[in-house]
């Protein structure tokens, strides 16, 4: 079985290459290719690869490429992983954002919507080439904004796309293991759209554990998204958010944090992996080694200025443990290509599944999946004000989808003005004016 990678100069494909190699089951990916458009970061991650296939019997063959019609022809399977503009961009959209004093970060609030603005035209043309060249394909997009972004690519491919993203399944697990159940057992209420969804429910034994959690203010203080909201808020919601909603809920908090690190996430990004990726010019460099020091020092400091907004300090050692994307991969391409049936948490088409929103409209919801692909779930309403919200931030994404369509400066603006985190139509006139200037990528924007 062949799996693509697009973005497979990626820092992260390691994580994904590794989940394989534990994979020793009947019908498992036999051949990898790796897609990047830079050639240097190919071959350092094809180095990291290498070592950690030694001594593994029957590790799947990597090979390299970048010509990305050469990476789909004949795949099975397409993990799509790219960013559009590089860390460079990242730091861009952050700077530009909060010289305006609004959120840049790469997913949420200007800067998400930066980010969808230059990678929709790229996505639209990978769904469309995969089309064409691979129509049996599933493809399996991790490309933030992976909602957005996955929209995008579904009106080209369908259900053939599903969007993954390991934030949900770290917060379901955190909290199955402060209740004391099996992370791997319990089953996660969890409703919204990526970055933007709340866990309502955690069924352990067939029993809802999450009232014991929130009527404990210790339980509420041991875990991540515990410190970081306070136990006085998830109270008041009487739910768990997800871990980027801090950037809605304490909005001027976060951005005064951003204002005053000494680096942006994205800066610190980019410098960081930059320095892995000249140490990787060098023969001798031990490539694993090099690349699991600088992956450790990345999810230590993970959020760390919603962490100083809030008080709480330095990541726990036992929230370190992400949600594993690469294990909802290969747990989703596993269901599908097997049809071993699972329940993941997963980016798809929403169907009737939410009321307020329409059938086409990409939700973050449990689904069960099979050879068939994946089926939201059934879930219960969520409350008024999750609804506004994320029927809010929908009508943004649909701007974003409309403008990257049509080239329309003016629906640009319009995508800007209507996010709840941007508070004026003069400000979103000003991020446009400030994106076009610092991404080649959007000089598209007018000609429509």
């Amino acid at each position: 079985m062949k799996l693509a990678i697009l973005g497979g100069g990626g820092f992260r494909v390691p994580l994904v290459y590794g989940a394989l190699l534990r994979d020793r089951a009947e019908g498992r990916v036999t051949d990898v290719v790796l897609h990047d458009l830079d050639a240097a970061r190919l071959g350092a991650i094809a180095r990291v690869l290498a070592e950690q296939a030694a001594g593994v019997p029957d590790a799947p063959a990597v090979t390299v490429t970048t010509d990305l019609d050469e990476a789909l022809r004949g795949a099975d399977f397409v993990f799509s992983a790219i960013r559009v503009g590089g860390l460079e961009g990242r730091a861009a959209d952050e700077r530009v954002a909060l010289a305006e004093n609004v959120l840049g970060q790469e997913t949420v609030g200007a800067g998400g919507i930066a980010y969808g603005l230059r990678t929709v035209p790229v996505a639209v043309d990978i769904a469309r080439r995969v089309a064409r060249l691979a129509p049996d394909a599933w493809v399996i997009n991790f490309t933030n904004p992976a909602g957005l972004v996955t929209e995008a690519m579904s009106r080209h491919i369908g259900d053939r796309v599903i969007g993954i993203c390991d934030s949900p399944v770290g917060l379901g697990r955190r909290v199955a293991r402060i209740l004391g159940g099996n992370p791997d057992e319990a089953f996660i209420d969890y409703v919204g759209l990526n970055h933007l969804g709340w866990l309502r429910g955690l069924r352990i034994a067939g029993r809802d554990e999450l009232p014991r959690l929130l009527a404990d203010r210790e339980l509420l203080g041991s875990f991540e998204e515990g410190r970081l909201f306070g136990a006085d808020w998830l109270q008041s919601l009487g739910a768990i958010p997800n871990e980027y909603l801090h950037y809605y809920y304490f909005n001027r908090e976060a951005v005064r944090a951003y204002q005053e690190a000494e680096q942006t996430r994205g800066a610190f990004l980019r410098d960081q992996q930059a320095r892995f990726y000249e140490e990787m010019v060098r023969a001798d460099a031990p490539a694993l080694k090099t690349w699991d020091a600088t992956r450790a020092e990345r999810e230590a400091t993970y959020m760390a200025e919603n962490r100083e907004a809030a008080g709480v300090g330095e990541r726990a050692e036992e929230d370190l443990e992400s949600g594993g994307y690469e294990q909802v991969a290969l747990a989703l391409m596993r269901a599908v290509a097997r049809d071993e049936r699972t329940t993941l948490i997963l980016n798809v088409r929403n169907g009737t599944t939410l009321a307020a929103l329409d059938a086409d409209a990409v939700i973050e919801v449990p689904c069960s999946v099979d050879a068939n692909g994946a089926h939201p779930m059934a879930v219960a309403p969520l409350p008024g004000h999750a609804t506004g919200l994320v029927c809010a931030v929908k009508a943004v994404e649909r701007e974003v989808l409309a403008a990257a369509d049509s080239g329309s400066l003016a629906t640009a603006v319009k995508a800007f003005a209507l996010h709840p985190l941007v508070d004026s139509v003069a400000v979103a006139r000003r991020l446009v004016d400030g994106y076009r200037q610092a991404h080649p990528e959007l000089s598209y924007l007018g000609r429509g």
